[in-house]
């Protein structure tokens, strides 16, 4: 089980929960952030501190953004593993769900 971040996230990208996230597994896309489901140890601690609700526990996201679970697994289908955000920095890219969302479409 992991924590998943949803469309609020989209074009907000606050932060708050990097820097809470003790294992570093908050990964930063061009539009918004990915948590890493293998590298998240479901602490729990970046879900209170995200100003826009937009992290759930994996079995408590809400239905109309049920698709965010995969686009979390999947955004690291490529890079796999990089053991840490902070040494990664910012992504150019993010899922194509996404990428493919007008603008602020979250707000």
């Amino acid at each position: 089980m992991t924590y998943v971040i949803a469309l609020p996230c989209v074009d907000v990208k606050d932060r708050a929960c990097v820097d809470e996230c003790p294992v570093d597994c908050i990964y930063e896309g061009e539009r918004m952030l990915y948590i890493h489901p293998d590298e998240c140890v479901d602490c729990g601690a970046c879900e209170p501190v995200c100003p826009v609700e937009a992290i759930y526990y994996e079995d408590d996201v809400p239905e109309e953004w049920a698709d965010y679970y995969r686009a979390n697994v999947d955004f690291f289908e490529e890079i796999g593993s990089p053991g840490g955000a902070a040494k990664v920095g910012v992504y150019d890219f993010d899922h194509p769900l996404v990428a493919a969302l007008a603008p602020n479409q979250n707000q």
